[in-house]
């Protein structure tokens, strides 16, 4: 799935210089490191004969290289941004790119002369299976997950009502219109004219007018103002994803704007009055005749060929080059923090040493405060635990946490927010409760995501507080089936809020008991109660449990035994990822789905029955909010993981002491809650 540019790092011995003339390659570190990893040493001077000159696409500044490169018979590396570039465009937040496109023949926008795309795209067979079938999984992905160039968006603007013909704007000069027509005053005749043949080829139709995002920003300037909404004519300048636009067209024009490509993606045959890279391959419909493009292409060739095998991509987390599915799970993650934390954040029930994780965590587009409510306070608030009042948003931690526990005031990796209810508390709905239920619809690709996922916790031995568990044998007689009993903190809210009938590892421990007379019983206490930092101890548990462990990690155990039976432990959840039956006495996120044998009446709204992958996919990917402790950014799963394999997590031991203390201050509740 690699570019093959970026299959490996280059390294320092194979680096090839690059020289340049353009202060942008020496000052934006995130530009020059990719360039670096891609085997180019960025440097000042003048090149030697046959040496290469590296020129930023078609800007002002290239003619000064490309002036150097001529006078030198030196080669050019056309430089540009990659087709997924980050949140907003650089002009509007300064955001570094994700991917580079580096072009030794050409540039990709521009027709006049062919490009290492358009190469590619002619004289590439594109014809092996599992190329064609990934490119196919990602753009169902791109288009899901609302991804484009600029992949910001409100999702809270009200769409047009679908039945519209959209037209594309673009920026006025932009390099990729001047590549289509010869200056200014003939783009916007061009522009003027695709509006004409909008409007006689769909004479019944609304005409919306689609604004490039920096020209909304107030930027750039357009080729159609204002005076041109009349009639049937309108703007629809929101930040709305591309996608949502693009479904409800029933027709798309375009000069040469990228969201022509996504057009494509999302099933349109668009009407293309330009020469962008897209057209010519049989699925736009063309006012140009471009002669060296004479093969037809499907979706999922033109896909592979352009974003998969053209740029190279960066993995900010890792610092190093990756593959396509890593940068759109990157603006997946940072996509999703933007849009939750855009108008800010005010938090109550927050414990003091929370704070300053919240903050990173939470803090990103504007600071997050603590405390009481403010007037005219437009922050969104959310409230630690199940006591959201109505406007709030409860949040706890994910299923995926730490190497370490939340009462030895371990940050966590992964936090819910809950805008519906919380995960633990069955007495009304959740929004994991919906996403599970949704699931039913996720595509083949996002349940093969899943499935990679299970494969990777069960062999790295990820569970929520620990990973790469040793291998400890368990005592057992294999005449007998055993049965894990995990225990739990008894006044935790899932027991409180979800087990009705059984309330105390004792009351557990006996019910298992006689109803599993013949059975060997393993019983391992909670690891708070373990450490004395909770309530749930049982001083005689063997009177029920054939042996109690404590030393034996809960991955490890998961992989000996034939069942476990549980209140409400996410332990049960860690099972059925195991393939272990699981028994619920309670009422645990899990129950109810057609997974467990429940023995306690599920809530009828959890009435469909799904697949391990698709609980999977809801509890660990849709619902949780990740977070890299390394590059203090939102980040998904996989990174989550790589952290927590590598073991590259900092730990701050002066909470250890703060731990213990927070049971001795419990009755300043006040202080550490307000």
């Amino acid at each position: 799935m690699q570019p093959a540019a970026s299959r490996l790092d280059a390294g320092e011995d194979t680096l090839r210089r690059l020289y340049v003339y353009n202060s942008g390659f020496l000052t934006q570190s995130r530009i020059k490191r990719i360039l670096h990893l891609a085997g180019w040493s960025v440097s000042l001077g003048r090149p030697s004969e046959d040496e290469w000159v590296g020129v930023w696409g078609a800007a002002p500044s290239a003619e000064r290289g490309l002036t150097v490169a001529q006078g030198q018979d030196a080669h050019v590396l056309r430089v540009e941004d990659a087709f997924l570039r980050s949140l907003f465009p650089g002009r509007v937040r300064k955001e570094p790119p994700l991917g580079l496109v580096l072009d030794r023949t050409g540039l990709h926008f521009d027709a006049s002369q062919p490009s290492d795309l358009e190469t590619l795209l002619i004289n590439d067979p594109l014809d092996d299976t599992a190329l064609l079938n990934a490119a196919r999984d990602l753009m169902t992905r791109y288009c899901r997950s609302r991804l484009s160039k600029y992949s910001a968006y409100d999702p809270d603007l009200a769409l047009p009502e679908p039945g519209y013909v959209l037209v594309i704007d673009q920026a006025e000069a932009d390099a990729s219109v001047l590549a289509s027509v010869p200056g200014p005053d003939m783009a916007r005749a061009r522009f003027a004219e695709m509006l004409y043949y909008a409007q006689t080829e769909h004479p019944a139709a609304r005409i919306l007018i689609r604004s490039h995002p920096e020209t909304v920003a107030g930027k750039r300037t357009g080729h159609f103002n204002k005076e041109q909404a009349q009639g049937r004519i309108s703007f629809v300048d929101g930040a709305f994803a591309p996608v949502d636009l693009l479904e409800g067209a029933i027709a798309v024009y375009t000069l040469s704007s990228q969201m022509g490509f996504e057009a494509i993606l999302a099933g349109h045959k668009p009407r293309v009055f330009g020469t962008p890279f897209y057209a010519g391959w049989g699925l736009t419909d063309d006012e140009h005749q471009l002669v060296r493009r004479q093969r037809k292409l499907t979706r999922a060739q033109l896909f592979a060929g352009a974003m998969m095998r053209y740029p190279v991509w960066y993995d900010p987390y890792h610092d190093r080059l990756c593959d396509l599915e890593r940068v759109m799970a990157t603006l997946e993650a940072t996509q999703r923090a933007a849009i939750e934390d855009r108008q800010g954040w005010a938090g109550r029930n927050i414990r003091l040493w929370k704070r300053r994780h919240m903050q990173a965590m939470f803090g990103g587009q504007k600071p997050m405060r603590f405390g009481a409510a403010r007037p005219a306070d437009t922050a969104r608030r959310m409230v630690w635990g199940a006591t959201a009042e109505p406007g709030e948003v409860n949040v706890e931690d994910g299923f995926i946490r730490s190497q370490g526990l939340g009462a030895e005031l371990v940050p966590p990796l992964s936090l819910v927010l809950d805008d519906v209810g919380i995960y633990f508390d069955p007495t009304r709905p959740s929004r994991l409760e919906h996403l599970i239920a949704q699931s039913i619809t996720l595509p083949d690709e996002a349940l093969a995501r899943a499935s990679r996922i299970i494969q990777r916790l069960l062999r790295e031995k990820v569970t929520k507080y620990a990973t790469g568990a040793p291998e400890i044998s368990l005592e057992r007689d294999h005449a007998r089936p055993v049965i894990l009993v995990p225990g739990q903190v008894e006044d935790d809210a899932s027991i409180v809020l979800g087990s009705p009938e059984i309330k105390t590892n004792t009351a557990l421990l006996q019910r298992v008991r006689d109803a599993n007379a013949e059975a060997r019983m393993v019983y391992k206490p909670h690891p708070d109660v373990v450490a004395g930092l909770r309530p749930g101890n049982v001083p005689n548990a063997e009177q029920w449990a054939d042996q109690v462990v404590t030393d034996i990690p809960m991955a490890s155990l998961l992989l000996q035994v034939d069942a476990v039976w549980t209140m409400t432990s996410l332990a049960g959840f860690e099972a059925l990822l195991r393939d272990v039956p699981v028994t619920t006495l309670g009422l645990p996120f899990y129950a109810g789905w057609g997974l467990t044998t429940d023995l306690c009446p599920t809530p009828t709204r959890r009435g469909q029955i799904v697949t391990v992958e698709r609980l999977a996919y809801a509890a660990l990917i849709d619902y949780p909010r990740y977070f890299d402790p390394v590059t203090q950014q939102a980040c998904p799963i996989e990174v989550a993981l790589d952290r927590l394999s590598a073991g590259d997590i900092p730990t701050p031991h002066r909470l250890r002491l703060l731990a213990k203390a927070q049971g001795i201050m419990a009755s300043y509740a006040w202080l550490w809650r307000r």
